[in-house]
């Protein structure tokens, strides 16, 4: 095996932050963690992480901020990122979606098994 996956959890809500976390590096994933957008797109220039995984509702800086900042740039352009959210997939801005958006999960249905499943698909690795 190489280097290990690199993933960026980019979560207001600790407790959710956490669980997620510990799901993934029970899965021998590098995972770092940022409370807001400011702080999570500093993260991920400095990470460069292989997959994003992005709540929109934060504080300091939306989701949908930072997704902008960083497609504009040349370590950001083509992260993968999956959004973490509990709104509704209608209620998500079409201009999220246009950034390249790989997949929207709705926290609220999923477990972190189940995160953890999109995450491997999404990076080849099922």
């Amino acid at each position: 095996m190489g280097m290990a996956v690199k993933i960026a959890i980019i979560e207001d809500d600790a407790a959710i932050s956490q669980m997620y976390r510990f799901k993934f590096e029970a899965d021998g994933y590098e995972v770092e963690t940022a409370e807001n957008g400011k702080i999570g797109l500093e993260l991920i220039e400095q990470m460069k992480p292989d997959i994003v995984l992005l709540d929109l509702m934060m504080p300091e800086m939306n989701g949908d901020e930072l997704l902008a900042k960083m497609r504009a740039t040349s370590w950001g352009k083509t992260t993968k990122v999956v959004i973490l959210t509990n709104m509704g997939e209608q209620e998500i801005p079409e201009a999220v979606k246009q950034l390249g958006v790989s997949h929207v999960i709705l926290k609220a249905n999923m477990t972190p098994r189940q995160v953890a499943e999109v995450v491997k698909k999404e990076l080849g690795t099922a």
